[in-house]
């Protein structure tokens, strides 16, 4: 059986940690952002850790 290919879109957007868990960005932060305020600017530019129920399936589509 063949090597399973990585997902690339997925790559992209995801990295895996140190400890395993898997950093991704936030949404809503690429446009429209005069009306957000700049408390939520600021969190949305910091990135997240992908839930628990996604984190299978996550690592299946970047695991090469």
């Amino acid at each position: 059986m063949p090597k399973m290919k990585t997902r690339r879109s997925a790559a992209k957007r995801f990295k895996l940690t140190g400890s395993g868990k898997i950093k991704r960005n936030k949404a809503n932060f690429a446009h429209i952002l005069t009306k957000k305020t700049s408390k939520r600017k600021r969190r949305l530019g910091q990135s997240g850790v992908v839930a628990p129920a996604d984190e299978k399936r996550v690592k299946k589509m970047i695991s090469s």
